[in-house]
């Protein structure tokens, strides 16, 4: 990319590509939905805010119920730094901890999605775990990750179309699209942000520049930090994201996902069996100006 477009190299970044898979995580390892080394006198993260839980008519606000009551949040990812190149851990800590209240918040109603909590912390002050955390009570489904171990892969990435200046675009538009005519690939799908779950990066499908919004605290830029999603790749951006592990042996390409054959790549798409709002994108971004690190949640559905 850096070849044919030079002037892609100062926007390129690392993102990490956790590639979860089904499997029996402990606490010792990096996982998705995996128990997690929290220790036993510390007390586990319950969420006190507003959420609901949608009705049956999904889109109708009246079918929602409403919680009062607080819940316990579940986890979602472990990553320990020995895991995790090119991910910049605050100094001092080599454990990062994402959980999240499986719960829908927030107004407008059809935006409401899961509200995230991240932890950066020292392994070595964790020395007994929690095994036995609460968990929620009906819980929406679709929104608790089903335990699997991760295969990170860190990768070079590429700014979406709406994180590339609008000048720099005007500039290079044309030979983007002359690329894809001559060569078959798409930038957008096949050569600029990794899809699936990863930290870091660019997110991919992203309806806007993150360049649009700051820290509320301090007004410095926001960072990407993490994107969980309902699948590992589509139609398109197997060419180039699905790993040759998971591929079908003929290389036909796993368009139909049901056909006999495609079992790798159907173990693939989902192992974490995420739905988020039926079938969404969660985006977690961070503030590395503040000594705390905050962190908001958003919610895209696809």
């Amino acid at each position: 990319m850096e070849k044919v477009f030079p002037e892609l190299k100062p926007l390129s970044r690392q993102a990490l590509r956790l590639h979860p898979r089904a499997g029996d995580p402990s606490y010792e390892d990096s996982s998705v939905g995996g128990p997690l080394r929290w220790p036993i006198d510390e007390p586990w993260p319950w969420c006190g805010e507003e959420h609901y839980n949608i009705g049956d008519g999904g889109d109708n606000p009246e079918d929602d119920t409403r919680h009062q009551a607080a819940e316990p949040m579940v986890p979602v990812v472990q990553l320990y730094a020995t895991d995790a190149p090119g991910v910049p851990f605050p100094p001092g800590s080599d454990l990062l901890q994402v959980l999240w209240c499986p719960f829908h918040h927030g107004e407008p109603w059809y935006e409401r999605s899961v509200r995230a909590r991240v932890f950066w912390r020292k392994t070595v002050d964790a020395p007994r775990v929690l095994v036995a955390p609460p968990a929620p009570v009906d819980a929406p489904e679709g929104h608790v990750p089903k335990p699997c171990a991760v295969h990170p892969e860190l990768v070079t990435e590429y700014p979406g179309r709406d994180d590339i200046p609008q000048n720099l675009r005007n500039e290079i538009g044309n030979r983007l699209n002359g690329l894809n005519e001559t060569t078959g690939w798409n930038y957008f799908y096949h050569l600029s942000t990794a899809p699936g779950t990863k930290l870091g990066g660019h997110p991919r499908g992203w309806n806007g520049s993150t360049t649009w919004f700051s820290c509320d605290r301090c007004g410095a830029p926001v960072e990407h930090l993490l994107t969980v999603t309902h699948e590992e790749f589509d139609g398109e951006s197997w060419r180039t994201w699905l790993p040759l592990e998971d591929r079908p042996d003929d290389e036909s390409g796993p368009l139909y996902l049901w056909n006999p054959g495609f079992e790798r790549a159907r173990d693939a798409q989902n192992a974490h069996c995420l739905e988020v709002g039926g079938g969404g994108d969660v985006y977690v971004f961070e503030c590395r100006s503040c000594p705390d690190r905050p962190t908001e949640t958003f919610f895209k559905l696809n």
